[in-house]
């Protein structure tokens, strides 16, 4: 079995793709107009938008071949997304060992041609590819491949172009419903100030100076509570954090572990400490597993550590040209480890162990990290020595803002 191609950033880009919360079968009409004009470019007779998750291809649109989707091991486009190179091409399906006894190739329509080139994000995922294919074999111009790349520019511009109107429609919904509750809450305490205004007019004269004083202070308080209503809505409407829904920043992140891991350290008695670094606090990087990487490694560590110990998290993001560097080091003064147990966990096959007050571990928790690790491109280190604690060291590459 052939080895599938797997962009670098392939965690990232899933989760570049999962932010865009797309309906894959709502693009038909939406893209119909962009297929043809590909098609008609490149003088195929198929062009196909497709984006890639996981596990599957979807094509949202299609122009010369009714397909919606299929399994992403199948496709061609696997290798398009895949690729730095700006577009895919393959002369002759039928002569590349990789898709000669692919069904679209063996069997009806019996394609030969491709060309693809990748649906790129500012940020540089690859979300899908527009692909042209014909049943025999075609040769392009540099000219019509410049307006090949112009199209599928055109196509990420429009996908961008629905969140945005997908993000403005649900703060539309936020914004009417605060609307509703400010009229709520607000007709109570003015409607208290008119009534008790017009008390005071109706009776004229008659006003006790006691009275009028304790209508007044009732005025009062209404007032003040239309001024901290006003203060509430000025103040919810200062600039927030500019997080998305997959994102921390350091401060988050901190945060986070913080409110999660506190009560375990206070239960064993254990200083729990999380430190971050001032300059980068605030640039957001993706979250994508770090709870269970970073909270593994606490649990790990607090199990190994006695009472009245230290666990310290450091926390920082180094920015580079190319990328962003997140460091997450962990440490401890518990009992340490010795070089086997350093090799092992490196090897990804950490085993079970009992913490220092007994605790019963289940083997998982480094195994994970490890995995988990590898899994997002970083790396992973281990400084230590038995009786004198120990210094876990992740650095995991991020894709700048």
């Amino acid at each position: 079995m052939q080895k599938q191609p797997i962009p670098k950033n392939e965690m990232e880009r899933v989760i570049s793709l999962a932010d865009y919360d797309l309906d894959y079968t709502s693009f038909q009409e939406n893209f119909k107009d962009l297929a043809k004009l590909a098609a008609k470019v490149a003088g195929t007779e198929i062009s196909l938008i497709n984006l890639i998750d996981s596990y599957t291809q979807w094509t949202i649109t299609n122009h010369g071949l009714d397909i919606e989707q299929m399994p992403r091991e199948d496709s061609v486009c696997q290798y398009t997304i895949a690729g730095n190179g700006g577009h895919f091409e393959v002369p002759d399906l039928r002569a590349d060992e990789r898709f000669k006894d692919k069904f679209y190739v063996a069997d009806d329509p019996s394609l030969r041609y491709y060309y693809g080139i990748p649906l790129t994000t500012d940020d540089g995922h690859n979300l899908g590819a527009l692909c042209m294919l014909d049943k025999s074999v075609k040769t392009l111009s540099p000219e019509k491949e410049e307006l090949l790349k112009i199209i599928a520019g055109e196509i990420v511009n429009r996908l961008n172009v629905h969140r945005v109107i997908t993000g403005l429609k649900t703060k539309l919904h936020e914004a009417n419903e605060t609307k509703k509750k400010v009229a709520h809450d607000i007709r109570g305490p003015l409607g208290g100030i008119i009534g008790l205004a017009q008390v005071i007019s109706e009776q004229g004269k008659e006003n006790e100076i006691d009275e009028v004083l304790e209508f007044i202070e009732l005025i009062q308080r209404s007032g003040r509570s239309l001024l901290e209503l006003a203060d509430e809505i000025l103040t919810s409407d200062k600039p927030a954090p500019d997080l998305k829904a997959d994102e921390f920043n350091l401060i988050v992140f901190k945060d986070k572990l913080q409110k999660l891991y506190t009560p375990q350290a206070i239960n064993k008695k254990i200083m729990f400490i999380v430190n971050t670094s001032a300059n980068s606090a605030t640039v957001p990087f993706s979250k994508n597993k770090l709870l269970q990487i970073t909270g593994n490694l606490i649990s790990n560590a607090m199990k190994f550590t006695p009472v009245n110990g230290k666990v310290m998290v450091d926390l920082s993001l180094e920015i580079e040209e190319s990328h962003n560097l997140l460091k997450i080091r962990v440490t401890d003064t518990g009992i340490g480890l010795n070089q086997d147990a350093i090799d092992t966990i490196l090897q990804g096959r950490a085993g079970s162990t009992s913490g220092t007050l007994g605790e019963q571990g289940y083997g998982f928790g480094l195994a994970l990290v490890k995995h988990l690790v590898d899994t997002l491109n970083g790396t992973l280190h281990i400084y230590s020595q038995p009786g004198n604690g120990a210094n876990f060291e992740i650095l995991l590459p991020q894709a700048r803002a």
